[in-house]
């Protein structure tokens, strides 16, 4: 089951189906007028009435900012567990490891001795180095590049296009700015952009 069912899960669904995983339907809960039809052709349940599907279904939640913590914490309250999606061409190093919950989009690459928190997206192309440590919750977007010994806090999101270098630290709840190069720590709940990153703003929860 996809949790969601708005853009993003339809692209969530194709890597569902191109990951090899069989796919019941989707399990909302912002708009109950999206469970009076189906989506993509199967059926939209309202996480109240989604118990029964937890007993024979795992989840993955298809909403793409950070704030999927919510839905999440609402499906396993209900009874889900939380599977894994590796498209075929994602490449995670055997010595690295996928939270449950997390996506690993086309093209991706987890480079060797790294961990991968729960309920994280590694959206296409995103390269993870080795030795980093990437927290729940973390939205990573396309093309990112995080090198070696980087520490990614929880909730925090990282922009399309942005570099993180060797060593770095991303405090959680952080947002790295699209195309944004960082080349020092930053710190929790900012929001830095640029080349070299600076902080713009600051009581951010990683959106």
């Amino acid at each position: 089951m996809i949790l969601g069912s708005y853009a993003f899960a339809e692209e969530v669904a194709d890597l569902v189906r191109e990951s090899g995983h069989d796919l019941a339907g989707f399990v909302e809960n912002w708009d109950r007028d999206r469970c009076t039809a189906p989506f993509l052709g199967l059926p939209v349940t309202w996480i109240d009435d989604a118990a029964p599907l937890a007993a024979e279904h795992e989840a993955v939640c298809s909403i793409g900012s950070t704030q999927r913590r919510g839905f999440v914490e609402q499906a396993a309250a209900v009874g889900f567990g939380f599977g894994q999606v590796r498209h075929s061409s994602a490449l995670i190093s055997e010595t690295s490891s996928l939270g449950e919950g997390s996506i690993a989009s086309a093209r991706v690459v987890v480079a060797a001795a790294t961990t991968i928190g729960c309920h994280v997206i590694l959206n296409r192309g995103v390269m993870v180095g080795h030795h980093t440590t990437v927290g729940d919750y973390v939205t990573i977007s396309p093309g990112a590049n995080v090198a070696g010994k980087v520490t990614i806090g929880d909730g925090s999101y990282i922009g399309m296009g942005a570099i993180v270098l060797d060593g770095r630290a991303i405090g959680p709840g952080a947002v790295v700015g699209a195309g944004a190069v960082v080349t020092r720590d930053v710190p929790p709940n900012v929001q830095v952009q640029g080349v070299p990153a600076r902080v713009v703003k600051e009581g951010v929860d990683g959106r």
